[in-house]
C-alpha cells in the first residue's frame, strides 16, 4: 500500500460507540433481515448444465442462501441473526428473526442446498469461504439450548458434516496456503472451521487444521512493507496470528509471536497500524477495505486478550479501537456494504466485549 491508500492512526474517539449495546445489536439485525431474503441483485457463480438452467432463479439453486447478493454473505448473515437472537433474546426483532430462521432451516431446504453441491462442476463452489462460514453458522446453532435451536441444528447438521469433510480433504491436498486478504485466505477459513470442530467435537478436523497451520505458518516472519491488497477485507498478517493463537498452547504461541512480529510493541511494521481508507464507498470492491479495519480490530483484540498484562496488549487495544472508529458506521453505506459488512462489525464488537 502507498500513502494514498492508508493513513496514520488518529486518536480513538470515545469508547461508548464501540459497545455492542442492544440498540446496536438491533440495528445489525434490521440490516441483515433486510437482505438475507432479498433475491436480487445476486452474483451468480453457478455452472449452468444446460438451457433449462437459464430459467432458474437463485432460490431454485439455493433454497436457503439465495439472498444477500451472494451465497457466502447470506450464510454469514444467517450466522449474525442466529447469534444475536441468542445473545439478545429481548430485542424487538426477535419474532421476525425466529420467523426467518424457521422458514430457512428445514430439512427439505437443507437437502436442497446439499443437492446443489453434489451437482456436476459444483465441487469447488464457494470453496472454502462459504463452506467455512456455514461451519461457523452450525457451531452457533450448536450453542443454543432452546427447542427452536435444537430443531434448526438437527436440520443443518447433515450439511455441516458434509462440508466439514470436504474442507478437511481440501486443506490436505492444498499444496500451500492462500495468503491474500480475500475469500480464499487459508488462515481465516481455518479459524472459522475451528469453531465448528470445537462445538461438534470433531477432533479429526481440529487435528487436520492444527497440523496444517503448524506446517504452513510456524516458521513465518511477518512482511514489513505490505499487508493487504486494494480489494481485500482481511489482514493476512493478523489473520495468520489469530489462527496460530487458536492452535498453539499459550507459551508456544507467545514464542511464535515474538518471532513473527518482533517489534509489535514499537508499532512495527508500520503498515499494520495504518487505517485502510475507502476512496469510493459506492464501489463494492473498494469498500472491502472497511472490512480490513473491522477484521483487524477483531484480530487485535483477540491477540490482546491472550497477551494479558503484556505492554503489547494495550498497543493492540488502542489500535483496534481506532480501526473500529474508522469503519463501524459504514455498515449502512449502501447495499454493496450492507449485504456483508455487519458480520465483520459484529466480530469486532464482540472481540471488545470478550476482552473485558
Amino acid at each position: 500500500m502507498d500513502a494514498a491508500d492508508a493513513k496514520a492512526l488518529p486518536k480513538p474517539t470515545s469508547g461508548t460507540g464501540r459497545r455492542l449495546s442492544p440498540e446496536r445489536a438491533g440495528n445489525l439485525v434490521d440490516i441483515t433481515l433486510g437482505h438475507v431474503g432479498r433475491q436480487f441483485p445476486f452474483g451468480q457463480g453457478e455452472v449452468l448444465l444446460g438451457p433449462a438452467d437459464l430459467a432458474l432463479t437463485p432460490r431454485d439453486f439455493h433454497p436457503i442462501f439465495h439472498g444477500s447478493y451472494d451465497w457466502h454473505s447470506c450464510v454469514h448473515g444467517y450466522w449474525l441473526l442466529t447469534r444475536l437472537n441468542r445473545l439478545y433474546p429481548d430485542l424487538p426483532q426477535r419474532a421476525a428473526t425466529i420467523a426467518q430462521l424457521d422458514q430457512a432451516f428445514t430439512p427439505a431446504k437443507v437437502a436442497g442446498e446439499i443437492a446443489f453441491f453434489k451437482r456436476p462442476f459444483a465441487e469447488d463452489y464457494e470453496r472454502p469461504y462459504g463452506w467455512c462460514w456455514f461451519l461457523k453458522l452450525a457451531a452457533e446453532l450448536h450453542e443454543r439450548k432452546d427447542e427452536a435451536g435444537r430443531r434448526w441444528l438437527a436440520a443443518v447438521t447433515p450439511m455441516a458434516r458434509f462440508l466439514a469433510g470436504r474442507f478437511g480433504d481440501y486443506i490436505q491436498k492444498l499444496p500451500r496456503p492462500t495468503r491474500d486478504g480475500a475469500h480464499p485466505n487459508s488462515a481465516f477459513n481455518m479459524v472459522l472451521a475451528l469453531d465448528y470442530a470445537d462445538s461438534f467435537g470433531d477432533a479429526a478436523l481440529r487435528d487436520q487444521i492444527s497440523r496444517r497451520a503448524i506446517d504452513w505458518f510456524s516458521a513465518d516472519v511477518a512482511p514489513t512493507q505490505v499487508d493487504y491488497g486494494p480489494m481485500d477485507f482481511l489482514s493476512p498478517i493478523l489473520t495468520e496470528a489469530e489462527l496460530m493463537r487458536r492452535v498453539l498452547p499459550r507459551d508456544r504461541f507467545l514464542a511464535w509471536l515474538d518471532r513473527y512480529l518482533p517489534r509489535l510493541a514499537a508499532r512495527e511494521p508500520a503498515i499494520l497500524f495504518q487505517v485502510a481508507v475507502v476512496t469510493d464507498p459506492t464501489d463494492g470492491v473498494l469498500a472491502h477495505l472497511d472490512g480490513v479495519n473491522l477484521s483487524r480490530a477483531w484480530a487485535m483484540n483477540n491477540l490482546a486478550r491472550t497477551l494479558g498484562q503484556d505492554p503489547r496488549a494495550e498497543v493492540l487495544r488502542h489500535t483496534a479501537a481506532t480501526f473500529l472508529d474508522a469503519s463501524l458506521d459504514k455498515v449502512q453505506g449502501g447495499y454493496m456494504s450492507e449485504h456483508w459488512l455487519s458480520t465483520y462489525a459484529l466480530l469486532a464488537l464482540e472481540s471488545i466485549e470478550e476482552g473485558k
